[in-house]
């Protein structure tokens, strides 16, 4: 019997897949193939919308919203990953690499962006 974390990681991998596949489809078929024929900003909308949705759900407390909410979020992220040519290992992997560190340790490693318009 896979673990549980086998299966989630299986269940991202399926998920990529089926995105990926979608990715060209026809637009009038495929919500995956209309969000990505809509380009990048639609998609950024559309994460902003369901990270909105998850604090809702959350501020309401009802944990089947919050979980519905979540994997709306989850998903149209993904959808964000493929167009950036990334995959759910990408994101495990960059967990795994904070794995143990305190958030403000793995934070205060994170070299400062550099913003248009300072010098450096």
């Amino acid at each position: 019997m896979d673990s549980p974390v086998v299966s989630a990681v299986d269940t991202l991998a399926r998920l990529a897949a089926v995105i990926e596949q979608r990715r060209a489809g026809d637009p009038d078929k495929s919500y995956v193939a209309r969000l990505f024929a809509k380009g990048g900003d639609a998609v950024l909308k559309k994460i902003g919308e369901e990270a909105t949705e998850v604090v809702m759900a959350c501020k309401d407390g009802d944990p089947k919203k919050v979980v519905a909410e979540v994997a709306d979020l989850w998903f149209h992220t993904m959808i964000a990953l493929a167009q950036h040519g990334l995959a759910p290992a990408d994101v495990l992997a960059e967990l795994e690499r904070r794995e143990g560190l305190s958030g403000l340790e793995e934070f205060a490693r994170r070299p400062v962006p550099r913003r248009e318009g300072t010098a450096g």
